[in-house]
Parts: C-alpha cells; structure tokens; sequence
C-alpha cells in the first residue's frame, strides 16, 4: 500500500470528523449519537483489516478497545462539569484529559491485578 493509500485514509478519517463538528453546530443531538458511536475504532479495524487482511489482528483490536474503551467515559463526565464550573475551556481540557489518564492508569492497575493483559 502507497502513499495515496496513506493519503486516502487520512482525508476519509478527518472528513468523518470535520463533518461532525460541522454537524454539532446545527444538530447537536445527530452530532451527539455520530459521536458517540465509535467511528474511531471503526474506520481503525476496516483499514487494519484493508491493510493486512488478518483477522486475528482484528480481533486483538477489538478486544483491546473494548477494555480501554471503560476508562475514556471519564472524560465526558468530568469536562463537562469543569466548564460548568466556570472554569476556561483550555483548562477545563487539560485537566479533564489529566484526570482520563489518571483513571486509565488506575484501571490498568486493576485489570493487571485480575490478570487481564492488553
């Protein structure tokens, strides 16, 4: 696979996302659910799979995001209330992506402890 290839899988990813935060500015629960789905992980597991046709790596992915998915929620519960809090959006930001990745290093811990590797 070429660069185009590269190429063409960076501009269809950032048009997925450049189209919800278009989409958020005029229909803010549609943007909300397009979100929320996990666009991410999808368009990650089509082009592993375009890119090496493995299944198993496939699988590795999926099961993977699946338990790193758990801590990201954190995020959308603290930012929220830190703008609400009257706090600036760069630091709202920050400091919700902070504390993200403190609970997944805290869940990581725990996941160690139940045997359970990613």
């Amino acid at each position: 696979m070429g660069t185009m290839y590269f190429l063409l899988k960076i501009v269809i990813t950032a048009v997925v996302i450049a189209a919800i935060s278009e989409l958020a500015k005029h229909v803010t629960p549609l943007a909300a659910v397009l979100a929320s789905l996990p666009l991410t992980s999808i368009l990650a597991i089509l082009w592993l799979y375009l890119d090496t046709s493995d299944t198993g790596l496939v699988i590795d992915l999926s099961r993977e995001i699946f338990w790193a998915l758990l801590p990201s929620l954190i995020f959308f519960l603290v930012f929220p209330a830190l703008l609400k809090s009257g706090l600036r959006f760069s630091l709202s930001l920050l400091l919700a992506i902070a504390v993200m990745l403190s609970g997944y290093a805290a869940y990581l811990a725990v996941l160690r402890k139940l045997g359970i590797r990613l």
